[in-house]
């Protein structure tokens, strides 16, 4: 045996059972919720605790990244639902269909980011269409980011059963 095969035989090479997967699956949650609408959630505990200089910066970073992300839909957001449409189908075609466990992997994290990305749009126009106070930019940034949790921690625990249930059927002892 050589030393390739010795080193790939102890760290298992596999998505769902490879730790890095899972702390990028954590990492990647724990962003998707401390940014709703590009605005980190300190900046809105800050504005609303402290207020004065830090209340205009959220108003204005609010209205900067609103104004941006609903340019960006409008502008080319026809192209981008086709080409997530295409890599997704893509994904979950060559993950669950013939079986590649490295495309499940990464549907599973791309997938539910798909729901969150449709709440920051949705987000960003109700808050075009309304006079940007505090309270309407806390109450939409805080909802937004409840509903991003939910969906993290549904993402998180239907990616926990399917790599259990892969690690399982697969075995890391099997001959």
């Amino acid at each position: 045996m050589d030393i390739y095969s010795s080193i790939f035989e102890i760290i298992d090479m596999r998505s769902f059972s490879n730790l890095w997967y899972w702390i990028g699956l954590a990492v990647l949650w724990s962003s998707a919720s401390h940014w709703a609408i590009g605005v980190p959630h300190d900046l809105v505990t800050r504005a609303r605790r402290v207020g004065g200089q830090s209340e205009q910066d959220l108003l204005d970073i609010a209205r900067i990244n609103t104004n941006r992300l609903l340019y960006i839909v409008d502008t080319s957001g026809l192209a981008i639902l086709a080409i997530c449409s295409f890599v997704l189908t893509g994904l979950a075609t060559m993950g669950f269909f013939y079986g590649l466990e490295f495309a499940q992997a990464v549907f599973l994290l791309l997938f539910p980011m798909c729901f969150v990305t449709l709440i920051n749009i949705s987000a960003a126009r109700r808050l075009s269409q309304q006079e940007l106070t505090l309270e309407l930019v806390t109450k939409r940034l805080n909802r937004c980011r409840v509903y991003t949790q939910i969906i993290g921690m549904i993402s998180i625990l239907v990616t926990s059963f399917w790599g259990m249930y892969q690690n399982f059927t697969v075995g890391v002892l099997s001959w």
